[in-house]
């Protein structure tokens, strides 16, 4: 079996598992029960100084 017979074959079988299984994986971690307050906090990092500037000196908070 020459070279690019072999890396193709472990390519279409071996690779595209892992990259399902790495995807299927990302999902879980993405939906886990304990992400809802992490998101959220992400989703209203925009307005966090809508009322006015956020203060230089001090860090914001992290979750």
């Amino acid at each position: 079996m020459e070279t690019y017979s072999l890396l193709r074959e472990f390519a279409d079988s071996w690779v595209l598992l892992s990259l399902t299984l790495f995807f299927l994986a990302v999902v879980v971690w993405v939906f886990r029960p304990g992400a809802k307050a992490v998101h959220k906090d992400a989703a209203s990092v925009i307005f966090r100084n809508e009322k006015k500037p956020g203060d230089i000196s001090s860090p914001s908070k992290e979750a």
